[in-house]
């Protein structure tokens, strides 16, 4: 049974996922406007109990210089009780704290909520059974689905 939900979680990740990602990083694909995303994305993570450090609007940025670029926003989140226990495991983690989530809208008007794999980030620094890294996953994963749902 295990093993049949590990199935499904994959195959259902990979459904949900651009197949030409960069290495680590999970795009999912979503219905609602970046604006609406980003939102819905942050009111999840405060839910969950995570800290907002910033949300950063890239589009905004661009206006300043006179340049256009299409909705683009970061969202730096995080809290010690996830973060520690993944430095524990690997100190250099700390360069790639807090966590980042990217909404933007790509050439097709196609939105994405886009984040690090935080195994992915913990293989990097050589903390590959990290069991933080796997729990922080599950969390994000969980946050992503729950935001591009109508």
């Amino acid at each position: 049974m295990k093993t049949l939900n590990i199935i499904f979680g994959l195959a259902l990740l990979f459904a949900i996922t651009n197949v030409n990602a960069v290495e680590g990083l999970i795009s999912v694909k979503s219905p609602l406007s970046a604006k609406a995303t980003m939102d819905k994305f942050e009111n999840s993570a405060k839910q969950k109990g995570l800290n907002v450090f910033a949300r950063i609007d890239h589009t905004a940025g661009a206006k300043e210089v006179e340049q256009q670029l299409r909705p683009t926003e970061v969202l730096i989140f995080g809290n010690p009780k996830g973060g520690t226990p993944l430095m524990q495991c690997a100190q250099t983690i700390g360069i790639d704290l807090p966590l980042k989530a990217l909404v933007c809208e790509d050439a097709q008007s196609q939105v994405w909520l886009s984040y690090y794999d935080p195994a992915y980030i913990a293989e990097r620094h050589n903390a590959v059974n990290c069991p933080a890294s796997k729990k922080i996953s599950k969390v994000l994963h969980t946050l992503a689905t729950t935001t591009v749902k109508q």
